[in-house]
């Protein structure tokens, strides 16, 4: 079942560019923060329309739990969240080559 293009941005939230994430990019690995309750196969579904012309060979998900942070007296929390690391076939993402 294909899903909106609203869908597909509604799952892949943004690319994590970071040092680690751009030595991954030389491999056709790419790193992207996602929707929590997205699956690999729904992740898969909407990585590929969103970037055509691509194979997801591997698709490696994180749950990262909320953490406390505190600003003077005042603590808080930063709200869990979820990151991929996609393995590609295919053209490299023009997003990451710069990085």
């Amino acid at each position: 079942m294909a899903q909106s293009p609203k869908k597909w941005h509604e799952l892949i939230k943004r690319p994590l560019i970071t040092e680690k994430t751009a030595i991954l990019s030389e491999s056709n690995t790419y790193a992207f923060e996602v929707n929590r309750t997205a699956s690999k196969t729904q992740l898969k579904e909407a990585f590929e329309a969103l970037f055509p012309g691509r194979k997801v060979k591997n698709i490696r998900t994180i749950a990262i739990p909320a953490q406390q942070k505190r600003m003077g007296r005042h603590a808080g929390l930063i709200s869990k969240s979820k990151k991929a690391i996609f393995q590609i076939d295919g053209e490299p993402i023009e997003l990451f080559a710069g990085a």
